[in-house]
C-alpha cells in the first residue's frame, strides 16, 4: 500500500508484518546461511558481529539458537510497534505510517546489502566494506 493511502489500520498492520517478515528473512535466514559459507571460505574471524563470530566457533545449535533469540525478539519488538500503531490517534497515524515505512525499508535494503556483502565474500574472497 503506497503511502498516502488510506486503509484501514487492520489492513496497514497486516502489511508491516509482511514487510518485517521478509526483512528478518533476509537479516536472519539468509544471513545465516551467507555468514556459514562466507566463513567456510574465510575463516569466522572476518565477521564483524562479534555475537556471530563467538557462535560460529560453537556447535551450530548454538549459532541457530542466536538467530532464534534474534528472531522472537524481534517479533516482540515490533509486535508492540504494531501496538503503538493502533493506539495512535488518526490525525498523527500518516506521519507514524511514515516512519514506519521508512524503517521497514531500511531493514529490508540493509538485509540486501549484508547478503550483497557475504556473496562478495564467497565469490571473491574479500568484503565490500
Amino acid at each position: 500500500m503506497p503511502i498516502g493511502r488510506e486503509g484501514s489500520v487492520a489492513e496497514r498492520v497486516e502489511e508491516y508484518w509482511g514487510w518485517a517478515t521478509a526483512a528478518l528473512f533476509l537479516l536472519v535466514t539468509v544471513d545465516l546461511l551467507t555468514t556459514m559459507y562466507a566463513a567456510a571460505a574465510v575463516g569466522s574471524a572476518a565477521e564483524a558481529n562479534p555475537l556471530i563470530r563467538w557462535a560460529l566457533g560453537r556447535p551450530l545449535s548454538v549459532l541457530v539458537a542466536v538467530n532464534l533469540g534474534a528472531v522472537v525478539l524481534a517479533a516482540l519488538v515490533f509486535r508492540g510497534l504494531m501496538e503503538t500503531y493502533r493506539l495512535t490517534p488518526a490525525r498523527v497515524r500518516p506521519y507514524y505510517a511514515l516512519v514506519i515505512e521508512a524503517w521497514l525499508g531500511a531493514l529490508v535494503a540493509v538485509g540486501l546489502a549484508v547478503f550483497a556483502n557475504n556473496l562478495s565474500v564467497i565469490v571473491l574472497g574479500e568484503s565490500l566494506v
